[in-house]
């Protein structure tokens, strides 16, 4: 199950209209291609002309699933120290975003999930009633999908929203 690190309350009202915001949510790691996802994200709210909140999710593994071999007392030490290194990359993951939002002069809730990344997705949609997920999309072909997964394979079919998969362009030769 995931678990929110810091998750200041949202206001889900549009001030003085009575309606709901537009939620897009936006999944964020430490790829070119999910922050290609963000700023399409961040470029389409700034922009958008009805009122939307914007959710940034990083989703951060747990160590012991990093974490898989050695015998006990050498595997606790070893946690350690992956558990340190993914926070790290989770505060730079958050930094990033933070930054990209406020260049954009765009207001996000970022938060850290603890968990799998396509699991923590769609937790976070059910728990801020998210209209849009968006994420990167890493261009896996057929076999490496079968290997590694696809996050945002697996969010188009579960997530209870509308998910928007940002790809990368393609290179001119």
């Amino acid at each position: 199950m995931a678990e929110a690190k810091a998750a200041p309350a949202m206001v889900k009202e549009a001030e003085g209209s009575g309606r709901r915001k537009t939620v897009v949510l936006v999944a964020v790691d430490d790829s070119d291609h999910s922050y290609r996802a963000l700023e399409w994200a961040v470029r389409h709210v700034a922009t958008a002309g009805v009122a939307a909140e914007l959710v940034v999710v990083h989703a951060k593994p747990p160590a012991s699933s990093v974490v898989t071999f050695g015998s006990p007392a050498a595997a606790g030490d070893v946690v350690r120290v992956v558990d340190a290194d993914l926070r790290k990359r989770a505060e730079d993951v958050v930094d990033g975003a933070r930054r990209l939002c406020v260049a954009n002069t765009v207001h996000g809730l970022i938060e850290v999930m603890e968990g799998e990344a396509r699991y923590v997705l769609c937790d976070a949609v059910d728990k801020h009633h998210a209209d849009l997920l968006v994420v990167g999309s890493h261009g896996y072909g057929a076999i490496k999908r079968a290997f590694l997964g696809s996050v945002s394979d697996y969010c188009a079919h579960h997530a209870h929203c509308s998910v928007m998969i940002v790809k990368q362009p393609k290179s001119k030769k």
